[in-house]
């Protein structure tokens, strides 16, 4: 397994077996998505893969990403526990599986952004990487700039990786024939 997928399952409360597979996919194809996206249309460095850009941002992005991804899936496994009785009864008047799965699917998103959302509320302060920049004698206003960048980006990552995963786990609460089952914790 990779590291990043293990402090996942590690972090995570009360999430089923067998997740490390779309843990690892929701991390690789939205890392690659923001990387390609932050490197190649807003940064541009020369070469595309320049390491002293893309390491850093790549941990900045990737640990950002690994707590979003345990706070929702943990949130989402003990939301559709909490409404098991809602979820059935749902479920008996006809919904699918992703209609009765939806509010824990939003809540555990709204909660993995927490993090995020609560980080770019503290702009004030002169976070890590801008103030490296201008330690290192670099001017200020691009300093502001690429923190911006990575602010948005890691909002972005989070958002499109809480989604991606809950896409894929949402089914692991319900049996072939749509009903309601507690995912066998780990």
């Amino acid at each position: 397994r990779v590291a990043a997928v293990q402090i996942v399952m590690s972090r995570a409360r009360g999430i089923p077996k067998g997740l490390a597979g779309p843990i690892f996919l929701s991390l690789v194809i939205t890392m690659l998505l923001m990387l390609a996206l932050v490197t190649e249309l807003i940064v541009r460095p020369h070469p595309w893969y320049a390491p002293q850009l893309v390491v850093p941002l790549t941990g900045m992005l990737l640990g950002n990403t690994v707590s979003a991804l345990a706070v929702g899936l943990s949130r989402f496994y003990e939301s559709m526990e909490e409404r098991r009785d809602e979820v059935d009864m749902m479920l008996a008047l006809g919904a699918t599986a992703w209609e009765s799965a939806r509010p824990s699917v939003i809540s555990s998103i709204r909660l993995g952004l927490l993090p995020t959302t609560a980080s770019l509320a503290s702009i004030v302060t002169i976070p890590g990487m801008m103030a490296g920049q201008v330690i290192a004698g670099g001017d200020p206003l691009n300093a502001a700039k690429y923190q911006f960048v990575v602010f948005g980006a890691i909002a972005a990552l989070t958002l499109l990786a809480d989604g991606l995963i809950m896409a894929m786990v949402y089914r692991t609460c319900f049996t072939t024939d749509d009903q309601y089952q507690t995912p066998k914790a780990r």
